[in-house]
């Protein structure tokens, strides 16, 4: 009967215990835990700092004696592993009390995750108002301090998944809440462009966010930031620090296995640089296969396959390993948010020739109760009109629109592929034509030279400029809202005024969402016009785009209204 440890009892290290069972009846399986819950569900933490979660208790999944019960699986909490003894095949186990013990093993698991970041730079860090959020007592602790001291501002540092979900959950709570954020945006998966409706999102909800900003010190009930040349002073009687995520490599490094530059390196079955020691999860350097590159993603459902997979090989079968394609998705308030593959900036960083269809359309048929716009990006090799990834964000279901990308993605489909996919319809879930389909038909008439887009961040220079900008919506929509110079040409007059529109000037068209003004675009190029472009994202996308830096900067607006629906 062979012997196997696994360190580590959250989702890398219990999915593999889990599965060694399945494969291996007889094994003797330990799992060690340095934390006093195992299995718990590390996502739903920050849901519980505004009840929807009800009880940390709900947090944890499976007990030690669920463990043994279900699976036959010994898990030891409060047991920190603290030294790999690879020559004896041994870890070294301190308990909570501090006694110390060998446990030997003939296979080892490392699955020891990430560490949140709590930066040095920061004076009054090690505050016992300053939080971080990785595990049960974390959380809980966070919850009880905020309750017990009755805290009404509180500081949240960083803009990730973990920073914008502490952030909602503590509004919600009814806390006054300020995010800072070191970069100009927030959720770096997300390009620039759209991710000006989640800055929208949080500061509709009234959190207070700080971009380019960095956070200094923290003092008794107040935090300090640097926002370029200028200090800001914020009221805070509780801090979160979510910066980031630092893999634990330590015990790794110790024992002498071979770390690459993003976490533990392992070969294509998470086997080590020691044949018997295999490693999964937040901790290992990962195969990003966008970037044809070793990379690093600390997300559950790269976790639980990598695990399935080094325990299937410790059981004599074998995995394929296609590496990861970053899928993630986050709700902020009412916005859901969704993104898959590499962004249009991490395409351009890597020398991809690329372009980008952007399309608005409704999620669901419009007279349907609840249907709203989805804003989705995607993003796609030239000129082979490879996919390379894409963004969603909207009321409706963001999320399945990605899982079709990501799917596509993985199978190296191209526009042609997405305009051909047969998707179920109906009209309370979605539109005949879906939303991916159109941007498909967009990408391919851009990748076929059918017409010239404007970007959303060109459209503010053209506006200042006096550039000639014809809005074909109805009167009516015109006179609610519109960019400042736009000449009203409404499409349902448009082939009886086609007169009105200039030769001799570039002439810039845009609606609502940008599918009548790409109707007036083929009436004018049909009528020997050339030099017409189609606005990107037309009026809804520009209001989207400026809203948050006219409300922030106290810049002079471009449009007369701005207009969300």
């Amino acid at each position: 009967m062979r012997k196997i440890v696994v360190i580590g009892g959250v989702a890398g290290g219990a999915s593999a215990a889990a599965r060694l069972r399945r494969l291996d009846e007889q094994a003797q399986i330990v799992v060690l835990e340095r934390g006093e819950h195992v299995s718990f569900s590390n996502c739903c933490l920050p849901y519980y700092l505004s009840g929807t979660v009800p009880t940390s208790e709900a947090l944890v999944m499976m007990t030690p004696k669920a463990f043994q019960e279900r699976h036959n699986i010994e898990v030891r909490v409060n047991s920190e592993a603290v030294e790999i003894l690879r020559e004896e095949k041994a870890v070294l186990v301190r308990e909570a009390g501090g006694r110390e013990y060998k446990e030997s093993y003939d296979k080892l698991v490392l699955a020891p995750g990430a560490r949140p970041v709590v930066p040095r730079s920061i004076r009054g860090a090690d505050a016992p108002h300053v939080f971080t959020v990785r595990n049960v007592g974390d959380v809980r602790r966070l919850k009880d301090h905020v309750t017990l001291h009755k805290v009404r501002n509180v500081v949240v540092a960083g803009g990730g998944f973990v920073g914008i979900e502490v952030a909602e959950n503590l509004r919600s709570a009814g806390l006054e809440v300020s995010l800072v954020e070191g970069a100009e945006q927030i959720m770096a998966p997300f390009d620039y462009d759209m991710v000006q409706i989640l800055h929208k999102e949080l500061i509709d909800n009234g959190v207070g966010l700080y971009l380019s900003s960095m956070l200094t010190a923290i003092n008794g009930d107040s935090v300090e930031l640097r926002r370029g040349e200028e200090t800001l002073t914020l009221p805070a009687q509780a801090v979160v620090l979510a910066v980031g995520v630092a893999p634990e490599t330590e015990l790794a490094s110790k024992a002498g296995l071979e770390l690459g530059s993003r976490g533990i390196k392992v070969d294509h079955n998470y086997r080590t640089t020691d044949p018997d020691i295999y490693a999964v999860g937040d901790a290992v350097e990962y195969f990003d296969r966008m970037n044809r590159r070793s990379g690093a993603l600390a997300l559950a459902g790269p976790a639980q396959r990598q695990a399935r997979a080094a325990a299937d090989h410790i059981c004599g079968k074998f995995s394929g390993n296609r590496g990861y394609i970053g899928s993630s998705c986050l709700r902020v308030f009412a916005q859901n948010a969704a993104c898959t593959g590499m962004n249009e900036k991490a395409a351009k960083a890597a020398g991809i020739p690329c372009e980008v269809a952007y399309v608005l359309p409704a999620d669901k048929v419009g007279i349907m109760p609840e249907s709203h716009y989805m804003a989705f990006k995607l993003i796609f090799e030239v000129p082979t009109g490879r996919i390379l990834g894409a963004q969603a964000i909207g009321k409706g279901d963001a999320v399945r629109r990605i899982d079709v990308i990501a799917t596509l993605i993985t199978m190296n489909g191209t526009l042609e592929d997405l305009k051909e996919l047969e998707l179920c319809y109906s009209p309370v879930y979605g539109t005949a034509k879906d939303v991916v389909n159109m941007a498909a038909l967009v990408g391919l008439n851009l990748l076929n030279g059918e017409y010239e887009q404007v970007r959303l961040d060109q459209v503010r220079a053209l506006v200042e400029s006096g550039a000639y900008i014809v809005d074909v919506r109805e009167k009516a929509e015109y006179d609610a809202g519109h960019l400042k110079n736009a000449v009203n040409i409404p499409l349902s007059q448009f082939r009886e005024r086609l007169a009105e529109v200039p030769r001799d000037v570039p002439v810039y068209l845009h609606c609502r969402t940008s599918q009548r003004s790409y109707y007036a675009l083929c009436q004018l190029r049909g009528n020997g016009y050339r030099n017409v472009k189609n606005i990107s994202g037309s009026f809804l996308g520009v209001c989207l785009y400026e809203y948050y830096n006219d409300q922030t900067q106290g810049r002079t607006p471009i449009v007369t209204a701005y207009n969300f629906k």
